[in-house]
């Protein structure tokens, strides 16, 4: 057993001072507050790690690339593809090892990964059809991440269009096939999960949704979900329906799935998204010009809130936990739409990819800290919870995952240089 005590640390009832945290075999198993320093002590406060409910590793070799494009969401795909038609498993491997690290640096202790690069291109398959998989549980090990992948089945390039082009490294044939392949892969580790996604409405046909939904039965669900309204238009002239009835026609909807973005959605789309839950991805969602999504009005249907870097043009789980906040400040006009306890539960929701057990600094927790120093020109003056709307990663010392250390002061153990192993992949994706 260890003991660590902490100065300040954010329980599930608030900010409490002098806090004592016992932990053994990566679980937290007594906390207690107003106690003497005792154990191994953390001068700053402490927050629990947060949760990253949605990723795109290779995304992040865009970031500083496309800052300029003209055009939209779908000219900047163009890009993307680009690159994830260079990558090869041992590269991706090297890049998802440095942002993965790179997300652990900023405080994340757990990523959802929503994962469609499969094959080498059409037709085609490696010895292993899950090698890119393995890739990315490898990558995450090193990181010292806990990592859901979320093997994704995409195997049309719209309504009632084959995949064409890299697309076809994405396509499994049908999603027979792809719960075929996902029911083959076993992760090795502790840290690893297997959840399922709907890349979209547009790349699963209705007719092979029930095939997705039975596949992930007991797992979390995860689906882009009208992030542009083109596909709401699209979705209406070929069904008949927005994306989101559709889906629940085809029982898709439970406490398992998660919606990400969930943008452009009706007043009926918002309620039968009741009882499952809502990824958004501020900093991509502005990167992309996607629009604000209906946060509170969600939260207020009973949808449940959740917080992803989606595209890693900004890797910060503080920056997206205050964006969440105030982008619903900018589209309606006010202040303080969620509370910082509302804010914390939404940044640390494991349970949207499937780590229910991780979450808070509570006996029965997995032991998933994360230590940020109080004083530093950004959070200098905060007082309680206020560190949440002041911090950035960069004012993370020390990051602990199922009470391993990963990172102290500053520097993640492991991977000594997460910059320079980032600066070499992307460099070479984009010679």
């Amino acid at each position: 057993m260890s003991t660590y005590w902490a100065r300040r640390a954010w329980l599930p009832d608030g900010v409490a001072e002098n806090v004592r945290i016992e932990i053994s075999d990566g679980v937290i198993t007594a906390v207690s507050a107003g106690e003497k320093p005792s154990g191994t002590v953390l001068s700053g406060t402490v927050v629990p790690g947060f949760a990253n409910t949605h990723s795109h590793a290779f995304h992040r070799a865009l970031r500083g690339r496309t800052h300029d494009d003209r055009g939209s969401f779908w000219t900047w795909r163009e890009r993307m593809y680009a690159i994830a038609g260079a990558l090869q498993p041992d590269s991706y491997y090297r890049l998802a090892r440095g942002v993965y690290a790179e997300m652990v640096l900023a405080g994340y202790t757990s990523v959802a990964e929503f994962h469609y690069l499969h094959h080498p291109e059409r037709g085609r398959r490696y010895a292993d059809p899950n090698e890119f998989s393995h890739a990315l549980v490898a990558a995450a090990a090193d990181a010292g991440i806990r990592l859901t992948l979320l093997d994704t089945c995409y195997v049309a390039g719209g309504f009632g269009k084959p995949t064409e082009g890299v697309q076809g490294r994405f396509d499994d044939g049908d999603a027979e096939a792809w719960a075929q392949r996902v029911e083959s892969f076993r992760p090795a580790g502790e840290l690893a999960r297997v959840g399922a996604a709907v890349h979209s409405v547009r790349a699963v046909p209705a007719d092979q949704l029930a095939t997705v939904v039975r596949a992930a039965a007991g797992r979390p669900l995860h689906v882009h979900l009208s992030e542009q309204p083109k596909e709401n238009e699209e979705c209406l002239a070929h069904y008949g329906c927005t994306p989101t009835e559709l889906l629940d026609k085809a029982a898709a909807l439970t406490p398992d799935t998660v919606a990400v973005h969930a943008t452009h959605l009706t007043g009926t789309d918002i309620a039968a998204l009741a009882g499952s839950w809502a990824s958004f991805c501020p900093s991509t969602e502005a990167d992309l010009g996607d629009g604000i999504g209906p946060a509170r009005r969600l939260a207020e249907a009973g949808v449940r809130l959740c917080l992803g870097s989606d595209g890693q043009s900004i890797v910060d789980p503080w920056f997206e936990v205050r964006a969440l906040e105030l982008h619903e400040r900018l589209a309606s006009g006010q202040r303080g739409r969620f509370d910082a306890a509302e804010l914390m539960t939404a940044a640390t929701a494991h349970g949207a990819s499937g780590w229910s057990e991780v979450g808070a600094i509570a006996a029965g927790q997995g032991a998933d800290l994360v230590h940020v120093n109080p004083a530093s020109v950004r959070t200098a003056g905060t007082d309680g919870p206020g560190i949440l709307f002041a911090a950035t990663g960069a004012d993370v010392t020390d990051v602990m995952v199922a009470g391993r250390w990963r990172v102290r002061d500053g520097e993640h153990i492991g991977i000594p240089d997460v910059a320079g192993a980032l600066s070499t992949e992307i460099g070479a994706l984009w010679q």
